[in-house]
């Protein structure tokens, strides 16, 4: 039987991990880190990690399930985004790619992830395909940590966290038919303090990317006015049309407050999506 191999790509949030791997760990046959050998960010920027946290790795490993893989991730004269898929495809190497190898990030919190696993080990088939397929589930992204609980946006976006053939293209996108499958990955992409928040947009795969608006818009928004305000999104700013509060103390009580079935798209709304991509690659 395939096995199921998750791998996060540790950096300057490498804290997050602490909320990361815990969702996943069970459930997993091995679980790959992988670090820049020289603590470099994708832009050359340099990051430290506590021996704390390495202290955390190891008392919470208790299955020696936990693979730390180091190489050097940043080249000079290759972009933020040229250096992240370069990354990405040397992970899948490294978790091998006989498996179900599913990236993830840092911030990124699958919540039914025991269920997303049983499928993927019913589809043998599908890995051992000649024929290039990705996985899509379905992201829940936290905007921003007010006092009265998360700013969400209202609506969930795809996320791609598996490919038979890790042939990326940007992030983790490849140019493959595309299953989308009713699962839910709660993402804490922008709930950060400000200056973590800097820290991620100057050195993330997306870096020359934002919009110029869009720091004042995040620092403004708050409990009180955010249904007054539309147009979230970091690049293209109507991609996140409208925000919702939910209530709830941490990362921990949100994923238990919310209504995963109310948060998905409509079956309808799957299946058409699928049978598009079905017909789009049928003759390539």
């Amino acid at each position: 039987m395939n096995k199921i191999h998750v791998g996060f790509l540790v950096s300057y949030d490498y804290e997050l991990l602490k909320k990361a791997i815990p969702f996943v760990y069970n459930h997993s046959d091995k679980i790959f880190l992988a670090l820049d050998a020289n603590f470099n960010t994708w832009k050359g920027e340099q990051f430290v990690i506590e021996d704390s946290f390495f202290d955390w790795l190891k008392s919470y490993d208790k299955h020696s399930k936990i693979i730390i893989y180091r190489d050097d991730f940043y080249i000079p004269g290759l972009s933020s985004m040229q250096c992240e898929v370069r990354e990405r495809k040397l992970l899948s190497e490294k978790m091998g790619l006989e498996n179900w190898c599913i990236q993830l990030d840092a911030d990124e919190y699958f919540i039914n992830f025991n269920e997303f696993t049983k499928y993927l080990l019913t589809q043998n088939k599908l890995l051992n395909s000649k024929k290039g397929i990705q996985i899509a589930v379905f992201l829940y992204n936290i905007y921003k940590k007010v006092d009265e609980g998360f700013l969400v946006v209202s609506k969930p976006t795809r996320v791609l966290v598996t490919t038979n053939k890790p042939e990326f293209k940007v992030g983790r996108k490849c140019k493959q038919q595309i299953i989308y499958k009713p699962f839910v990955v709660l993402h804490e992409c922008l709930s950060r303090t400000e200056e973590e928040l800097k820290q991620k947009l100057d050195n993330w795969g997306h870096d020359t990317q934002v919009n110029s608006g869009f720091m004042e818009k995040w620092k403004s928004v708050n409990a009180s006015n955010y249904k007054q305000m539309q147009d979230f999104f970091y690049i293209e700013p109507e991609k996140w049309k409208s925000l919702e509060l939910i209530k709830a103390k941490n990362i921990e009580d949100l994923s238990e407050t919310l209504n995963y079935e109310e948060i998905l798209p409509s079956k309808s709304y799957i299946f058409g999506k699928n049978f598009g991509q079905w017909f789009k690659f049928l003759f390539k």
